[in-house]
């Protein structure tokens, strides 16, 4: 993937919290694939697509799993820098959504080989995609009473 100097690649995410909603989802991914890292659930935003279309497409194709609901608007934007596997270096924004998921019952593929939930803290302990240590700064579970 080669992205100009000054661009991002966007990546709508899927906000999925935990009953107590202090938690959120976090997908381990395949060796192969990014080294075996965690990261949110999500992908790329296709060009000219929407994200209430895509983020489910994404999930369904990662884990199996059907979306019930995904806000209209996101929860958070956050931008960080990503290093790929054969050592690129790019800017990444993400745009994370929060999304209801019909269950957890997830198929093991090449892009999701576990699932868990995890506090802020709790990344601090896992080998995760720099996002996702940008998220849990700035994760504040009042943001997200229903």
């Amino acid at each position: 993937m080669q992205i100009r100097s000054g661009f991002y690649r966007v990546s709508i995410k899927a906000l999925v919290l935990d009953e107590t909603r202090t938690k959120f989802l976090v997908m381990k991914q395949a060796e192969e694939l990014d080294g075996g890292v965690w990261d949110l659930p999500g992908g790329g935003l296709i060009w000219g697509s929407d994200p209430q279309i895509d983020l489910p497409r994404e999930i369904e194709e990662e884990m199996g799993i059907v979306v019930t609901e995904i806000a209209k608007k996101p929860s958070y934007f956050f931008t960080f820098e990503k290093k790929a596997i054969d050592g690129t270096v790019f800017w990444v924004a993400n745009v994370a959504y929060e999304t209801m998921l019909e269950s957890l019952d997830f198929k093991p593929s090449d892009e999701c080989v576990a699932l868990r939930f995890v506090t802020p803290e709790e990344v601090l302990e896992l080998d995760v995609i720099p996002g996702v240590h940008v998220l849990a700064k700035m994760f504040d579970p009042k943001n997200h009473l229903k």
